[in-house]
């Protein structure tokens, strides 16, 4: 699968996703775009947006876009708190639909 890492995540946890292709929001030259825009450009590129903003899904309405939205909660943002959560992204991943959202960790 093709996965975007949001601003928020560490780009270090993209090395941890094995078996897919991971790109960050700077890596493809949308850092600093509001959701809506960066949902906008991920649905043509990816299938799967990665995100620590729990804010997200409550402020988007996902069922417009045809990319599938991850949202890890850990203790923090560090990465190693978000690594712990990699056995249970990678399970989800397969399953995670476009235009919802799939909830990993606490």
């Amino acid at each position: 699968m093709k996965v975007l890492l949001d601003e928020c995540v560490d780009r270090r946890l993209g090395e941890h996703i094995l078996g897919h292709d991971v790109k960050t929001v700077p890596e493809a030259g949308w850092a600093a775009l509001k959701n809506g825009e960066l949902l906008r450009r991920a649905e043509q590129s990816f299938d799967v947006f990665i995100t620590v903003d729990r804010h997200l899904p409550f402020q988007q309405s996902l069922s417009r876009y045809s990319i599938a939205v991850i949202v890890l909660r850990a203790r923090s943002n560090r990465v190693a708190d978000l690594r712990t959560l990699v056995p249970q992204l990678l399970e989800v991943l397969p399953a995670a639909r476009p235009g919802e959202v799939t909830w990993v960790g606490i």
